[in-house]
C-alpha cells in the first residue's frame, strides 16, 4: 500500500499523521506500506512509473491524506480509481470532502465532493482502516467504523467513527517516507519530526456564539453581521473536524519521542510538539525525558498568544531545565493572525491586539533572560501566524496594522516572510458564514475545489 500526501519542495520535515498511519498498516495488516510526499513540481509520468514498479502485478491500494485542497491530487486519485486501483481519502476533513459541501445538490455551484474520485473515505483514527484492508473487495462494509462509501443505489453511507485509542498512538516509523524525484521517488531524510500530545485544540473544546461581519466585497452591507455558533477559530476546518478530544498520557508521548531518529551526537532530532497549549505540561515532560536518559536537541512549540501569557512561569521553568540539559526551545509558530481587532474578532481568535503585543513583549524579555535556550524570531526559524488578505480588509484596517507593525517593530522579528491568505474551506465556520450570506442576498461565491473563493466578486443567483 502507498499513502500519498502533499509536501513542499526542498523541505526535510516529517509527516506524523501519514507516517503513523503507514506504521499501523505495516504492523497490523498483511500489507507493506510507505508514504510518498508529492510536491507541486513533481513529474507525474515518472511518479506513475514508480507506482507501477512498486505494485507490480498487485492491484494498487492507495491512500490519500492531508492533500491541502490540491486538485491535481484529486484528479490523480480519480485516474487511479478509473484504472482499477482502490483509493481511500483519509486525514483531516476526509468525511466532508468525500461527501461534499452542505446543500450542494440544491446549489450546483457548491463543491460536490469527491465520492466519484475515491473508492472510500475514512474519517477519524487511522487504525479503523485495519478492518477494511482485510476485505477491500467485500460486499459488507457496514461494520467498519469511520468508513464512507456509496451503496449499490448510489446512496452515500457514512459509518460512525471510533474514538482515538492510545494503543495505536505510541509508535511511528520515520524511515517509511519517500519524496517525488526526477526518477520517480527517493527516500526523504527527515530533520524535524513531530510528537503528538494533544488531539485537537482547546480553543475548539466548546461551541461559542460569534458574530461575523459581512465581507467588504458586498457593497452597502457594511455593519451587518452573521450570527454563528463556532468551535475554535472561524477559519479553522481542523477545529470542526477534531474539536478537542484530550491530552495523551505521558507514557504514550514519551514512546513517540523514543521513535524519533537521532542526530550524529546521539540526541533526538528536533521535533514539533503537537499541542496548542503546551506550556503547562512542558516542564514535567522534559523532566521525565531527562530521567529516562533520552537526550533531546530541540523542541518546537506552536501556541496562542494568551497561552504564552498564562503559561509564562511554566516556560521559564522549562527553559531553566533546557539550559542544564542542552536543549533548545523554539517558539516556532504563535497564532497572532492579525494586528487589527476587527479582523481578529471576525477570525474568532478570542484574542485582541493588546494581548498579541503583550505576548510579544514577554517573549522579547525572555530572549534576553535565556538567549541560548530560547528562539522565537523569524531569523531563528520561527514562522508566526499572519493572515492577510482577508475578507474584511479596509483602508482603516490596513492603516491600523501598519501602525502596530512600526510602533512595535514587528518587522524585525515577528512578521513572517509571507502572510497566509484567508482560506475558507467549505466545512469551516466561515463556510457556514458564506452560505448564509448567499441565502440572504441571493448571491453565490465561486468554489475552487473544496475552497470558497471569497476574494472574487460574488455573482447574482439566476431567478428560475
Amino acid at each position: 500500500m502507498v499513502i500519498i500526501t502533499c509536501f513542499f519542495n526542498d523541505e526535510t520535515y516529517g509527516l506524523l499523521g501519514p507516517q503513523m498511519a503507514a506504521t499501523i498498516i505495516q504492523d497490523h495488516t498483511p500489507y507493506d506500506c510507505i508514504v510518498i510526499a508529492v510536491t507541486r513540481e513533481y513529474d507525474k509520468a515518472a511518479f506513475r512509473n514508480a507506482l507501477a514498479d512498486y505494485f507490480g502485478t498487485a492491484r494498487p491500494l492507495i491512500g490519500f491524506s492531508a492533500l491541502s485542497g490540491r486538485e491535481d491530487l484529486f484528479a490523480l486519485a480519480k485516474e487511479l480509481r478509473d484504472e482499477g486501483a482502490v483509493t481511500i481519502l483519509a486525514g483531516p476533513q476526509a468525511d466532508v470532502d468525500f461527501a461534499g459541501e452542505e446543500g450542494w445538490r440544491d446549489h450546483p455551484h457548491r463543491f460536490k465532493g469527491l465520492s466519484d474520485h475515491f473508492t472510500f473515505g475514512l474519517h477519524g483514527p487511522a487504525e479503523q482502516v485495519i478492518r477494511l484492508l482485510n476485505r477491500p473487495d467485500g460486499n459488507d462494509w457496514s461494520q467498519i467504523p469511520g468508513l464512507l462509501y456509496s451503496d449499490r443505489d448510489g446512496n452515500l453511507i457514512q459509518n460512525p467513527a471510533n474514538d482515538w485509542s492510545k494503543k495505536f498512538l505510541g509508535k511511528v516509523s520515520w524511515d517509511n517516507i519517500y519524496l517525488t524525484a526526477k526518477d520517480g521517488t527517493a527516500p526523504l531524510i527527515i530533520e524535524t519530526g513531530q510528537v503528538l500530545q494533544h488531539i485537537g485544540c482547546p480553543h475548539a473544546a466548546r461551541t461559542t456564539p460569534a458574530e461575523i461581519d459581512y465581507p467588504v466585497s458586498i457593497t452597502g452591507r457594511q455593519g451587518q453581521r452573521i450570527k454563528l455558533p463556532l468551535k475554535g477559530c472561524s477559519f479553522c476546518d481542523v477545529a470542526v473536524d477534531k474539536g478537542f478530544h484530550r491530552k495523551l498520557d505521558q507514557k504514550t508521548v514519551i514512546s513517540q519521542i523514543r521513535c524519533l531518529p537521532e542526530t550524529r551526537d546521539g540526541r533526538k532530532i528536533p521535533f514539533e510538539l503537537i499541542n496548542e497549549n503546551p506550556l503547562p505540561t512542558l516542564p514535567d515532560l522534559m523532566r521525565e525525558v531527562h530521567l529516562l536518559g533520552i537526550e533531546l536537541s530541540q523542541i518546537n512549540l506552536t501556541l496562542r498568544a494568551d497561552g504564552l501569557i498564562t503559561g509564562l512561569q511554566h516556560l521559564k521553568e522549562a527553559l531553566l531545565m533546557a539550559g542544564d540539559s542542552g536543549v533548545y526551545v523554539l517558539l516556532s509558530s504563535i497564532g497572532f493572525e492579525s494586528f487589527d481587532d476587527t479582523i481578529l474578532l471576525n477570525l474568532n481568535k478570542g484574542l485582541s491586539v493588546k494581548k498579541n503585543i503583550a505576548a510579544i513583549r514577554l517573549i522579547r524579555q525572555l530572549k534576553e533572560e535565556f538567549p541560548h535556550q530560547l528562539g522565537y524570531s523569524i531569523r531563528e526559524g520561527a514562522n508566526h501566524g499572519l493572515i492577510h488578505p482577508t475578507a474584511w480588509d479596509t483602508k482603516e484596517s490596513a492603516a491600523e496594522i501598519q501602525k502596530n507593525i512600526y510602533l512595535y517593530g514587528l518587522q524585525n522579528d515577528i512578521l513572517p516572510p509571507h502572510s497566509t491568505p484567508l482560506i475558507i474551506h467549505h466545512a469551516s465556520g466561515l463556510g457556514h458564514w458564506i452560505r448564509e450570506i448567499e441565502r440572504r442576498e441571493g448571491l453565490w461565491f465561486k468554489r475552487d475545489g473544496s475552497i470558497i473563493g471569497w476574494w472574487e466578486e460574488p455573482q447574482q443567483t439566476k431567478k428560475s
